[in-house]
């Protein structure tokens, strides 16, 4: 039985990612700060699918957390086949009025625990020449985005290295994944900050989080490189960027995602 480690995985596509791969009958090590969530998802899913699920409550915005984390997997004694670097944080504002603590956090949070973790257990899977790693990007990693700069830049850093990590690591039966999901959760919209009508745009076009993971399972099955799950739209907003002129779609989403700030 394969073992799967889920960061972020108390709520939302984390959670999703345990329940659906449990279904699949893998064996959990579920990360998360919650203790109180991440013991009754623990116990709800072992007892429904007969898994094993373990639990390591951890915040991975805390110095050294990573390398607590990886101890505590040596320590439980599990192998980890499926790493899934779902934990991360969005910030909306004005970049220069923005609290620099936190822009540091979500650069912690969305791209050095995400190095560090496939970093300590990449290796283990390339010497078993089986295994993966999903990592979580957003559909706004393919665009500059005035007032979500940070997310969209840390995500855009995960979708580059996730490519070039699936190119890297076939030939040893490794297998790496970028997903990027449009809006999922209109509660992330909500932590961020974002105006009141733009979290009622969001929660008009969001993506169950089911349908995000069983999307990005399938594509994990697939061998794929990258999955956009969701709403057909999503595909959309990641291929025009790419079409268009760079100074237009900065200008655009500042119009978009500034309206209030005008």
């Amino acid at each position: 039985m394969t073992t799967a480690l889920i960061t972020g995985a108390s709520a939302g596509i984390g959670a999703a990612f345990a329940q659906q791969l449990a279904a699949r009958r893998t064996d959990l090590v579920l990360v998360a700060r919650s203790q109180d969530k991440l013991e009754a998802l623990a116990s709800s899913l072992s007892h429904q699918y007969q898994i094993q699920a373990d639990i390591v409550v951890q915040d991975l915005a805390a110095a050294e957390a990573t390398e607590t984390l990886f101890q505590s997997v040596q320590q439980l004694g599990r192998s980890i086949d499926l790493l899934v670097n779902n934990v991360g944080i969005g910030d909306y504002g004005d970049f220069a009025e923005s609290d620099r603590d936190l822009q540091l956090k979500m650069v912690q949070l969305n791209i050095a625990t995400t190095v560090d973790l496939t970093h300590r257990f990449l290796p283990g899977m390339r010497q078993r020449r089986a295994g993966g790693v999903i990592n979580l990007s957003s559909v706004a990693a393919f665009q500059a985005m005035p007032y979500f700069s940070m997310y969209a830049a840390t995500k855009a850093f995960i979708l580059s290295f996730s490519e070039a990590l699936w190119a890297e690591n076939r030939s040893y039966g490794v297998h790496v994944l970028a997903v990027c999901p449009g809006p999922a959760d209109s509660k992330f919209f909500k932590k961020a900050g974002f105006p009141p009508f733009l979290v009622d745009v969001a929660a008009k076009v969001d993506t169950p989080v089911e349908t995000v993971v069983r999307d990005a399972l399938q594509a994990f099955d697939k061998r794929e490189s990258i999955v956009i799950p969701g709403s057909p739209i999503n595909p959309i907003l990641a291929t025009l960027p790419r079409l268009l002129p760079r100074e237009a779609v900065s200008s655009f989403w500042k119009l978009v995602l500034g309206h209030d700030k005008q």
